[in-house]
Formats: structure tokens, C-alpha cells, sequence
């Protein structure tokens, strides 16, 4: 017995001798010849170590090397496509003998990887396929491995780190470039059933960026299961977190809190590389939390609570991506919306130049450029969104609604609440691209709102007082602006009631031009007053007929007729002021006795013309032709300065609220008749 056990002696000195010794007698050059030839074989690429190379197997299995180098794809940028100072691997020996993988270290020291994408869209890390060995029979397969993962299921990992790493990329398609440096990583699995922990950092365009991840089983990923994960990522400008739950199987799921916060975005677009360049002051702090869920192809974010500058909202967003057509759903309630937040700061007064010469007016011109409506397809949508308040320059709107329904090419649009100076505004809008030629239908509702603090805070135009009650349905087809505006059909009303236009008295100029203008700064303090200021329209291929345009006033009173032909641009309209004779007030005849001076105004929209209507002026010139004729003269003139830019103005403006230009844009199929408000009586 004593025998059998001092040969067993004998035979474990033999076999521990052998392990410490025989690493001493192979040469080192094998090592380096064995490794290089297998990875070419695997690879295509070959590999070099220029450094020294230890190798042992007692205690443990170790393979230390270094200065090793990896070459790059042909044609690659860089002529390596990994290089490093020294890589140590130490491999447990009698765990690795009972099949299980036990990691005391794995080591990367100076590693620099250069990752490329070249201008065929290959990435360099795609290497050369190796033969494909065949299939093992069905009977030699292990029993007890997870597919396509042998091993996996006992793997442990002791000191794993990555020291001072390097990594860049970079696509030839596009220039794009990425560089990572001071990568120091450390993973922590004592086993598979013990929490991961990853704890790391980068350097990113001179900024240091923290990284950890926490897993609380990662047998379950592995085997497709479910478990807790926590993962945050920070740096001085940005910091995220999510905890929750993952599950990596398929399909992929996780639910849990998000939370995002940036001290400034424009700070962060500029780390980025892609600074801001909008005007105004915001785009500050941002906040968002909330909670997200994945599932598949199928994504929510629920709870969400988000704060940007002086704004926050909360609200519901998920996305379906699960069939061609992807389906947004989403609500946003805002508690105030200030687009001042937003816009450059008001320009500080300039000492007046002096005036240039007048140049012609240039005719502008409908576009022919067809319209883009194939966004209208790229998705289907249900979106909601409502503010408290929304401040644009001194303009100041309350609570509002607006609702966005896109289904199938078709995009409907409701604003279903606009509080607006003492009165409310309702609008639908529909933009039809699902068939082959491009829709536009367009209702506005305007009831009790108060002119002049809506006027002068969107405008600064405060020469109109009074409560304005308007609406407007207008549809059109087409596949350009121009064959949009030939296609225009609608009415419309408008009415301002109890008022007063300010800066001109039309009773005292129809009685006596030259005291009616006078300077400036003594027509301020004139005004016209009237209980009604109205008109209704309608539009007919593009065609705008005014018949009734009535203006009420104890001692005036102005009608005015015509139409706009949109398509030629073009005005011919008629207008008729009649001083009263004595005052009856507001409920008297229409038609009363007085002096009247019909005024033509006509022409192309960018140079109008103003002329007497002399068959209209026959009546009062067979009762006094001096008169008639000297009232004419000056109250042509007078109502060119006093009304320029006014009916006619209002008929330019029903169709073109830009300013002339050459070619009038093409994202603006429609024109909308409530823009030539400001225009209506001159500034």
C-alpha cells in the first residue's frame, strides 16, 4: 500500500515538475509562431508580437505578452487595426479541467483600436470567413449547453479590467469621425448567478464621461430570462439613468425609470460637436423623467414630466413600429408656451438713413414648383397638445388645444380652444395627400375678440377698435401654389362692431379733404367712429367677390364693392363714401342725401391705382360741377393717402400676406383671407 501511494507521490512531483519546467524548454518563438498562425487562420489578418511572452500552467494557466499588434483591413486608414502594450490572461486550472471557465484576470494595458467603415460600407472588423467545419452528428453534441453559448453557463470573472484604452472610428461614406481616449473599464462576475457590475470611464472631446452597469442575475440574459438592471452614464453636461428591468431575449423587453437631465442644451450641442445656432436665449436646462417600456418593436414612455427653460409639461408618448407604417400616439400639456424664450432680442433703434430712391414695384408671382405632401405618408398619428398659455412677442394667447389626427396620407388638424382677448378662435384644417393630386380645406372661427390689444401686441397696429366676429372656409387642389390658387372656392364674413378707426376722420375728409389731412401729429388724435364695420366674401376659382362692404356711422357711410382675381393678381374694386346731410343716427335710411365720391381702386396687386368714378359722380355735378369736380380732386388724393393699403390692401392681402417678391413661396398652398387685417386701413 505504501507502494501504490509514494508512486502517486512520485507521479504528481513528475507532473507538477513537468508543468513548472517544460514552459522553460519550448521556445518562446513557438508561442509567437502557434498564435500568429491561428489567428491568419481565423482572420485573414495577421497579428505580431514584438515583445517578450511568459506562459505557465501552475498555479494557473497564464499567457502574458507584449507590444502585440493586429494589421488592419487592406486599404484601411490606419495601418493597424489594434495595438497594445501588454495583454495578461490567467485562466483557473482546475475549474477549466471540470469544464468551467474561471477567470482570475484578463488585462488590456495601452490598447488602441481603430474601428473604419470604407466607402463599399465594409466595416474593418468584418474578417475573412473561415472554413465551415461540418456538423458534429447529433449524438457527439454536449447535453446541458445553452445553444450557440457553450460554457457560458459557468463562467466567472475575476479581475477584469481595461487600462488606459483608445479607441476611433471612422466612415469613409460620410467623413464622420469619433475618438474615445482614457478608457479605464472594470468588470466584477463572481458568477453567473451574483450581481455584474461594470464601472468605467472615457475621455470625449476633453471631457470625462462616467459609466456603470449593475445586472442583478446575468444567468437570466443569458438564457433569455428577465432581470433588474440599473445603468448610468454622466458627465458635466449630461446625466442618465435607467432602472428597471431587461430581458435580451426575443423579443427584447424592459420596463422602468428613465431619467435625463442637462444643465444646457446648448452647452451639450456644442461638447457634441454641433452647436446651436438659434436665436434668443433658450434652449437651457432640460429635465425629463419618466417611464418606458419595450416590447419588441413596440415602445412607450408614460408619466413623462419634462421641464425645458422657464416651461414644464407632462404627458404620454408610444410608438408602434410593428407594422410598415409606424403609428405615433402621443398627448403634451404644457403649462405656458413663451416663444419670446426663443427669438432674438428686439433691435435697438438705428438713427432713420436717409431715404433711397423708389425703386418700380416688382410683380410677384404664383409657384409652379409642385408640392411635397409624401411626409404626410411616412407615418400614422393620433397627437394632442394644450398649453395655458402661450406668449408670442407682446402677444398673449390663453388656454388653447390643438389636436393632429394622421391616418393614411390624410392630416387633420383642430384647434378646439383659443382664448383671445376677451374672445375665442376655432380653426380646422385638412391636408389631403392620399390621392394623386394634393388637398387643402381650411375653416377659421373668430367670435368676440377685442381688435385693438390683439392688433397692436401681433402687429403693432392700433388704428382699430371694436369687437371683431369673423369666419372663413376656403378648399383647393392642386399640384402646385399656382394651380392651388385656380382651384380656390369659399366665403367668409368679417365684422367689427361698437369701434373706431383711428388716425383718419373719412366723414371730415368726404366734407373737406384738405382739413381732413393734416400733419401728422394732428390726425392722431381723429377718428372715424361706427357701430359696424362688415363684409362678407365669397371665392370662385380663385376669384374673390366683395359686394358688401358697409361701414355705419351717424354721419357717414361707406360701401364698397369688387373683386380679386387671384390667379392674375389683380384688383378691381369700387368704393363709395357718402357724407350725411343731418344726423339721424344708426337706424336711419340708408340712403340718405349727402356728397358722394366714388373711388375706382384697380390694378396688379404690387401698384394699385386710385381714380375717381366719374359716371358716379355725374349725379352731384349737375347740382354744383365746381364742387363735385374740387371735392373729387381732393378726395382722391386724400383717400390715396388715408386708405392706401387699405380695401385694396385688404383684397391684396386676402391672398398674399408675404411681401412682393419675385416668386411667391411654395409651402404656402393657401392663402388666407384674415392676413390682410393689418392692411385694412393704413398705418
Amino acid at each position: 500500500m505504501k507502494k501504490i501511494i509514494w508512486i502517486l507521490v512520485a507521479l504528481v512531483v513528475v507532473v507538477v515538475a513537468a508543468a513548472l519546467i517544460v514552459p522553460f524548454f519550448i521556445p518562446v518563438e513557438t508561442y509567437k509562431e502557434q498564435i500568429a498562425l491561428q489567428v491568419r487562420d481565423k482572420t485573414g489578418r495577421d497579428l505580431a508580437i514584438d515583445g517578450p511572452v511568459r506562459f505557465s500552467l501552475l498555479p494557473s494557466l497564464e499567457l502574458e505578452v507584449h507590444d502585440v499588434t493586429f494589421s488592419n483591413a487592406p486599404g484601411g486608414r490606419a495601418p493597424e487595426m489594434a495595438k497594445l502594450s501588454q495583454l495578461r490572461i490567467q485562466l483557473e486550472l482546475l475549474p477549466l479541467i471540470r469544464g468551467e471557465v474561471e477567470v482570475g484576470s484578463f488585462v488590456l494595458v495601452d490598447a488602441v483600436i481603430h474601428l473604419e467603415v470604407d466607402e463599399n460600407g465594409r466595416p474593418n472588423w468584418e474578417f475573412a470567413a473561415a472554413p465551415a467545419a461540418a456538423p458534429a452528428p447529433e449524438a457527439e453534441k454536449p447535453a446541458g449547453k445553452a445553444p450557440g453559448a457553450p460554457g457560458l453557463a459557468d463562467i466567472r470573472l475575476g479581475d477584469v479590467r481595461l487600462v488606459n484604452g483608445t479607441v476611433s472610428y471612422f466612415d469613409a461614406r460620410s467623413g464622420e469621425t469619433l475618438d474615445l481616449s482614457g478608457i479605464n473599464m472594470k468588470v466584477s462576475l463572481p458568477d453567473l448567478d451574483s450581481p455584474l457590475e461594470v464601472d468605467g470611464e472615457v475621455v470625449w472631446n476633453d471631457e470625462k464621461v462616467e459609466m456603470e452597469v449593475w445586472a442583478e442575475r446575468p444567468r437570466q440574459l443569458v438564457e433569455g430570462g428577465t432581470t433588474a438592471v440599473n445603468f448610468r452614464v454622466g458627465s458635466k453636461h449630461v446625466a442618465l439613468e435607467y432602472e428597471g428591468s431587461l430581458s435580451v431575449g426575443e423579443p427584447l423587453e424592459a420596463a422602468g425609470a428613465v431619467e435625463l437631465d442637462v444643465p444646457s442644451i446648448r452647452e451639450l450641442a456644442a461638447w457634441a460637436g454641433k452647436p446651436l445656432e438659434a436665436e434668443g436665449s433658450g434652449f437651457g436646462p432640460l429635465s425629463v423623467k419618466g417611464k418606458v417600456g419595450v416590447e419588441g418593436k413596440k415602445y412607450t414612455f408614460t408619466g413623462a414630466k419634462l421641464a425645458l427653460d422657464t416651461m414644464t409639461a407632462d404627458g404620454e408618448f408610444a410608438v408602434d413600429l410593428t407594422s410598415a407604417r409606424p403609428y405615433v400616439k402621443a398627448r403634451l400639456d404644457v403649462d405656458r408656451i413663451d416663444v419670446n424664450t426663443y427669438m432674438p432680442p428686439p433691435a435697438e433703434a438705428e438713427e432713420p438713413a436717409q431715404p433711397a430712391p423708389e425703386a418700380a414695384p416688382t410683380p410677384a408671382d404664383w409657384s409652379d414648383e409642385p408640392i411635397d405632401v409624401s411626409w404626410l405618408n411616412a407615418a400614422d398619428a393620433d397627437l394632442s397638445l394644450s398649453a395655458g398659455a402661450i406668449l408670442v412677442q407682446d402677444m398673449k394667447i390663453g388656454r388653447s388645444a390643438l389636436t393632429v389626427a394622421l391616418k393614411d396620407g390624410r392630416m387633420v388638424v383642430d384647434l378646439t380652444e383659443l382664448a383671445l382677448y376677451q374672445g375665442k378662435a376655432t380653426a380646422h384644417l385638412v391636408v389631403d395627400g392620399s390621392g394623386e393630386v394634393p388637398a387643402v380645406e381650411k375653416k377659421f372661427d373668430l367670435v368676440g375678440v377685442q381688435a385693438e390689444p390683439l392688433l397692436r401686441d401681433a402687429a403693432g397696429f392700433d388704428r382699430l377698435e371694436g369687437t371683431a366676429n369673423g369666419n372663413i372656409s376656403i378648399s383647393a387642389r392642386g399640384h402646385s401654389q399656382r394651380e392651388m390658387v385656380k382651384a380656390l372656392n369659399g366665403s367668409g364674413a368679417i365684422k367689427f362692431t361698437d369701434g373706431a378707426i383711428k388716425g383718419i376722420n373719412i366723414a371730415a375728409m368726404v366734407r373737406n379733404v384738405k382739413s381732413a389731412f393734416l400733419d401728422k401729429g394732428a390726425r392722431e388724435a381723429q377718428k372715424t367712429d361706427f357701430a359696424e364695420l362688415s363684409g362678407t366674401f365669397r371665392i370662385e376659382k380663385g376669384v374673390l367677390r366683395n359686394d358688401d362692404l358697409k361701414l355705419l356711422n351717424p354721419l357717414l357711410r361707406v360701401n364698397g364693392a369688387g373683386t380679386a382675381d387671384m390667379p392674375k393678381r389683380t384688383v378691381n374694386y369700387r368704393l363709395e363714401p357718402k357724407a350725411v346731410a343731418t344726423i339721424e343716427g344708426q337706424e336711419g335710411e340708408e340712403d340718405l342725401r349727402g356728397i358722394t365720391v366714388p373711388v375706382i381702386i384697380e390694378g396688379p396687386w404690387h401698384d394699385l391705382s386710385y381714380r375717381p368714378d366719374l359716371t358716379g359722380m355725374l349725379g352731384e355735378a349737375l347740382k354744383d360741377p365746381t364742387k363735385a369736380l374740387e371735392g373729387a380732386k381732393e378726395a382722391v388724393e386724400g383717400l390715396k393717402e388715408g386708405v392706401t393699403g387699405g380695401i385694396g390692401g385688404m383684397l391684396e392681402d386676402v391672398v398674399k400676406p408675404e411681401a412682393p417678391t419675385t416668386e411667391a413661396p411654395a409651402d404656402s398652398p393657401l392663402p388666407d383671407p384674415l392676413e390682410g387685417m393689418k392692411r385694412l386701413f393704413g398705418e
